[in-house]
């Protein structure tokens, strides 16, 4: 696993615990997979099942994160694919961009 993907998972862990209901698997291009769920994230494998998947570069991720990023923007303009629950996709964002 790469140091980046240590990272970010650290960062959503924070922001993930207590916040989330359900699952919601990030897919982070080139880096890997961070699960998301109540308790907080963690790495997971690519094909561990969840509500709702994000998919996006790292990039996009942190630009996200940082506010720097609508994700209802990045979607729109195919940044960021969103495969599953569209609610749930709403909440996750909500809880990113916290």
């Amino acid at each position: 696993m790469s140091t980046h993907l240590v990272a970010l998972t650290a960062l959503l862990d924070a922001k993930a615990k207590g916040a989330i209901k359900g699952t919601a698997k990030l897919v982070i291009t080139d880096q890997g997979t961070v699960l998301l769920s109540e308790t907080g994230a963690a790495p997971s494998d690519a094909d561990a099942e969840a509500d709702v998947t994000l998919k996006a570069s790292e990039a996009v991720f942190r630009a996200i994160l940082d506010g720097s990023q609508n994700p209802i923007t990045a979607v729109m303009t195919g940044k960021l694919k969103v495969d599953g629950n569209q609610m749930r996709a709403l909440k996750v964002s909500e809880v990113l961009t916290a």
